[in-house]
């Protein structure tokens, strides 16, 4: 039960850092925010015995292509299948990064029952770090 609990929460964190880089590839200058954000999603893959898929981010989009507007009220987040589309909007995009954490650190907060010791002070810890990110994107968003 344990390890899969690990391997469980590795996953997951692994899905938050590509949610991450594609908010990055769609806005570039949110970078601030969140690149130490999505090092600590990383540390936490890693924590869980993850992170390996996830270490490189993404490509940032070629400077040479100029953006083209888009009716759409999203952007795409990848082509290859990967986390959903980005709301084209940053304010929007930080509000879904900031739900994403929080309802990742609800869902830990919760199996914290159902794994032993160790794991379990280990989900307690990111899962308190994941309700510190999901308030510093919803005070990003403002």
């Amino acid at each position: 039960m344990a390890e899969k609990a690990r391997a469980g929460a590795a996953r997951d964190s692994e899905a938050l850092v590509q949610r991450y880089d594609a908010v990055l590839a769609a806005h570039p200058d949110l970078a601030g925010l969140l690149t130490p954000l999505r090092a600590e999603a990383l540390r936490h893959a890693e924590a869980f015995g993850g992170g390996k898929r996830a270490a490189e981010p993404s490509a940032p989009p070629s400077s040479s292509q100029s953006p083209t507007p888009s009716p759409s009220p999203s952007v795409s987040a990848s082509a290859s299948g990967g986390p959903g589309p980005v709301p084209a909007e940053p304010k929007a995009a930080l509000a879904e990064l900031a739900a994403a954490e929080r309802k990742l650190a609800d869902r830990r907060g919760r199996a914290l029952l159902e794994v032993p010791g160790e794991l379990a002070r280990l989900m307690a810890s990111v899962a308190a770090a994941g309700a510190g990110h999901a308030y510093m994107l919803t005070e990003g968003a403002k």
